[in-house]
């Protein structure tokens, strides 16, 4: 199986499968001397780890990291070696009995059929390498990123719209999503979105949802035209997100609906000599290359497949059945999701500044 690495100068490799004795990730091309600890992983991922609310998959996992190598402590703390650095996370609450029913048969919305179809075999147990497990090592990578970027790119993502219930756009807060167990960037909309996904979890069933993200911080000249486009970088990272299934990037699909001229951002001079923005239709992104506004995206999530109602499929044998998942999901998987959209876009946004500075110094 290829395809495992994503990044060019600061690359990440995962490996590892959802009901395996551990998952991991080796994250290449960090430069040397940035303090990097376990510490300083656990606090995001415990964000994303299962088990946080009754509205995530009760599957008990401490996701605890341990960093194997590219860090060494000199007595003044550990810092990394500019090796690559390995970062293990032992599973610890896998049940994959529950998972025996569908051995042969195929999960509607799930990657079986196509994994048989391509590899010829499949790990059944909780999805194999295609769970939404892989993406703790997503966010593990994405502090190491994190640091490289420093403080000055703040990155922050939050959930924007749950089914058809959507917050406006000038009422979005990314301050209040870590408040709340819905991810939620509105401490307003919780009480009504907890009863609404109540009623979808307790049905059985789930929902989908999108999250907004917003990168601040970001120069101008990151990124690169035609084929290394900072936005298409972004998208195609985004997409690579289990049950992402669409990117928009500043106005998006709305653009669409625009004249040229509304959609156009108009720009005057500002009193430092710098180009002001009068709008962010583009997202912060011009011709593939930042323009030091606010980098924007939206992303949307389909609801979780694993559902308890049951649904027609059919068998590796050719035999049509019904199928329903039993085991420990998420009624929304884009609340976990959120944390994992912060990561990639740190990633990226990690990558395209060591090629920039590669490039022109």
């Amino acid at each position: 199986m290829s395809h495992n690495t994503f990044g060019h100068l600061f690359r990440v490799t995962t490996w590892g499968e959802s009901h395996g004795p551990a998952i991991g990730c080796v994250v290449d091309g960090c430069p040397p001397l940035i303090p990097l600890s376990e510490a300083d992983l656990q606090p995001w991922l415990d964000r994303r780890k299962p088990g946080g609310s009754r509205f995530v998959t009760q599957r008990r996992e401490s996701d605890t990291a341990r960093i194997l190598s590219g860090v060494f402590d000199d007595g003044d703390g550990p810092v990394t070696t500019g090796a690559p650095i390995a970062i293990q996370i032992d599973n610890e609450d896998a049940r994959s009995k529950d998972y025996g029913d569908i051995a042969r048969a195929f999960r509607p919305g799930h990657a079986d059929y196509t994994y048989q179809a391509k590899y010829g075999v499949r790990d059944h147990r909780g999805g194999g390498r295609s769970s939404a497990r892989e993406t703790a090592l997503r966010v593990a990578a994405g502090v190491v990123a994190r640091k490289v970027l420093g403080e000055t790119v703040r990155i922050r993502a939050g959930v924007v719209q749950l089914g058809s219930h959507r917050i406006a756009p000038e009422a979005v807060d990314f301050d209040a999503v870590y408040d709340n167990p819905l991810f939620a960037a509105s401490a307003d909309v919780v009480p009504a979105w907890e009863a609404y996904l109540d009623g979808v979890r307790k049905a059985g069933s789930s929902i989908g949802a999108v999250v907004a993200l917003e990168a601040t911080g970001v120069p101008a000249g990151w990124g690169a035209p035609v084929y290394g486009k900072l936005d298409a970088e972004l998208a195609a990272a985004m997409m690579s997100i289990n049950a992402v299934k669409g990117v928009e990037i500043g106005a998006g699909f709305g653009a669409a609906e625009l004249a040229g001229e509304a959609n156009a951002d108009a720009m005057r001079l500002g009193e430092d000599g710098r180009p002001v923005f009068l709008t962010n239709h583009a997202g912060g992104v011009l011709g593939g290359i930042s323009t030091g506004q606010p980098l924007t995206a939206r992303v949307a999530f389909k609801p979780t497949s694993s559902i308890l109602t049951p649904g027609q499929t059919i068998t590796r044998d050719g035999i049509e059945t019904e199928v329903s998942t039993r085991g420990r999901h998420d009624p929304c998987v884009a609340l976990r999701g959120v944390p994992v959209v912060e990561a990639m876009a740190a990633c990226v946004l990690a990558d395209a500044m060591l090629r920039h500075r590669a490039q022109v110094g």
